[in-house]
């Protein structure tokens, strides 16, 4: 299992929640706005020391809530991380950050009763937000709602994060997605930032897109408007 390291207590990785946080290197997109892209490209990530980092989850599980996966994305190494949560669970609930276009074997945590919460963006519009051709955007974006579907048949609780990007409406997207999700979830907005408070995968795309302001406050009106519980990461505007 490639790794490119882990935090002991984080309070940054899941809203409201203290974690044990865990990235797992390697991605199936290729996200323009992505600051953690080094992981997604397994680049200084090494194989991950299971017994010393379970030996340091035991020491800390009493401050946490959630042992959070993150990456990348996680489910590239879902056999891996399978066989992981099945050590992971007598000590912690286990928090799962992910893309949801990799539903099979998402399905196969879930059967076995290994993820308590669901962490995933609704990237929008996807043929922008995915970094990929149009034709494979749209066949993963379809995939995602499946994978709001298989969450919500769980019943897993969701926290939905929503990259905000400047110069596109996402409203519609955000709609679209919302009609697929059938569980208890939250809303965390996302204003996109680019340098010099993070290294963007690609600063040219970021120089354009990220920095949102009225974006944000249309989204976050819309949201409210519908009772929808938002909050709004402001540490950036």
């Amino acid at each position: 299992m490639l790794t490119s390291g882990w935090k002991a207590v984080s309070m940054v990785d899941v809203h409201g929640k203290v974690t044990f946080t865990l990235w797992l290197c390697g991605c199936n997109l290729k996200c323009p706005f992505c600051h953690n892209w080094r992981i997604a490209e397994r680049r200084g990530c090494f194989e991950l020391p299971r017994d010393a980092m379970l030996e340091e989850l035991s020491s800390h599980s009493f401050l946490i809530d959630y042992f959070h996966v993150t990456g990348g994305e996680p489910l590239m190494q879902w056999r891996e991380l399978k066989g992981l949560l099945e050590d992971v669970k007598p000590l912690a609930d286990v928090s799962l950050n992910t893309n949801l276009t990799i539903v099979r074997p998402l399905e196969e945590l879930l059967r076995f009763d290994l993820v308590d919460h669901i962490a995933t963006d609704i990237k929008a519009p996807p043929q922008e937000l995915y970094g990929l051709p149009k034709n494979a955007s749209e066949k993963l974006w379809r995939i995602f709602l499946r994978g709001l579907e298989v969450v919500s048949d769980y019943k897993i609780p969701m926290e939905l994060r929503i990259p905000i990007p400047k110069g596109f409406n996402v409203i519609p997207w955000v709609e679209e997605a919302l009609k697929h999700v059938n569980t208890d979830f939250y809303v965390v907005l996302n204003p996109l930032v680019g340098r010099p408070l993070t290294n963007p995968r690609d600063g040219k795309w970021c120089s354009q897109h990220c920095w949102p302001r009225q974006e944000l406050l249309e989204i976050e009106n819309e949201l409210k408007s519908r009772r929808i519980k938002v909050f709004v990461n402001k540490w950036a505007m």
